[in-house]
């Protein structure tokens, strides 16, 4: 892989981690969250009418995805609300392709090589890290993560077969982020109203948009680079994502990641990485 596209994949695994720190860092998780859904649902609506779009045989996918993507969302900012970034972040992302791979085998009958069992196993030992490490933080920020997690593994398995009959993967992606943005915002309008909304609004706008770009540019830098380098090692180095997050919630949130919960992050980033590239 040329350096620069090493350096922009890990770029963009920094953002990822990023726009999760600001979700985690608003005094309001959930309109955190619903600020940078809606931030990415805006530019999609601008940007798209100038994209080739997706073919009529991807629409269901992108309608089942979108509906995966607003209870991505919604536990996103659940998990924030009650436990550290260091413990969750780690959990949902790196256990996702631990259940994608089970899911591939049980219900697809896709056969894992002895590498895939090594990164599954890996991750495991991760988890269980993580599992011990609760006892000093939170058992219920643990369970929303691994159900979030669940959810990520739904959308990854949908998206894998639904960009493939797109034949227009920006298209499709940004589709997923206005069809799954509008809903959130209008809930949002309901639920907690026009006045509480406009004030938050107004205070954290900014936020919002560095949000919204963050996780539309840290998926489409992913995907560009995706063009030019082998897949799977590309996929494995956003696996450094966990760590960037680990990192980030110690420095700037302030949380206390320890020698203990940074291990276990790192073992499920090594077992997320491993399972990419086999």
């Amino acid at each position: 892989m040329p350096i620069g596209v090493f350096a922009i994949v890990l770029f963009a695994a920094a953002l990822h981690a990023s726009w999760n720190a600001i979700v985690k860092g608003g005094a309001d998780k959930l309109l955190t969250t619903l600020l940078v859904t809606t931030s990415a649902a805006l530019i999609g609506a601008i940007t798209l009418p100038a994209l080739r779009q997706p073919d009529a045989a991807s629409w269901p996918f992108i309608l089942a995805s979108s509906l995966f993507q607003i209870a991505y969302f919604l536990l996103l900012a659940r998990a924030y609300q009650v436990a550290d970034m260091s413990q969750t972040y780690p959990l949902m992302r790196g256990t996702a392709p631990l259940l994608v791979a089970i899911v591939s085998v049980l219900a697809f009958g896709a056969h894992l090589t002895a590498t895939m069992w090594v990164g599954v196993g890996i991750i495991c030992l991760g988890i269980l890290g993580m599992a011990t490490e609760a006892r000093r933080g939170s058992r219920k920020g643990m369970a929303v993560a691994l159900l979030n997690a669940m959810v990520i593994a739904g959308y990854t398995l949908i998206d894998g077969l639904g960009v493939r009959r797109s034949g227009a993967p920006a298209a499709y992606t940004l589709w997923i982020f206005l069809v799954s943005g509008v809903p959130l915002a209008a809930w949002a309008l309901r639920s907690r109203g026009r006045t509480v909304i406009a004030q938050y609004v107004h205070r954290n706008w900014h936020f919002g948009l560095i949000g919204g770009v963050g996780t539309l540019a840290s998926y489409g830098l992913a995907l560009w680079a995706m063009t030019v380098a082998p897949i799977a090692v590309v996929a494995a180095l956003r696996e450094t994502s966990i760590l960037f997050g680990a990192i980030i919630s110690g420095l700037l949130l302030k949380e206390p990641v320890g020698l203990a919960r940074f291990a276990a992050a790192g073992t499920i980033a090594l077992g997320a990485a491993v399972l990419r590239l086999a």
